[in-house]
């Protein structure tokens, strides 16, 4: 399961590295993250990067270029 995350810096990812933020489920793979925005949003995936703190698992997913996140972002209502 994915939760948008829409804070400031999660917004300035989107902008300036093409990437969105997701909390995750903890036992989510890299491959399952990558493999369920790709699938959901009909993007390609170029990398995912996590965070675990605390109780919480934080996923860093990177589009490609020819895909822009703010189209994304837009589609979940974060911008």
């Amino acid at each position: 399961m994915l939760k948008p995350i829409t804070s400031e810096k999660a917004v300035k990812l989107i902008d300036l590295e093409n990437t969105l933020l997701f909390e995750t489920d903890r036992r989510e793979t890299k491959d399952a993250i990558a493999k369920e925005v790709s699938n959901i949003f009909s993007v390609k995936v170029e990398k995912v990067r996590t965070l675990t703190r605390g109780n919480k698992k934080y996923a860093y997913v990177k589009l490609a270029k020819q895909n822009p996140a703010i189209d994304v972002a837009t589609k979940l209502g974060m911008i």
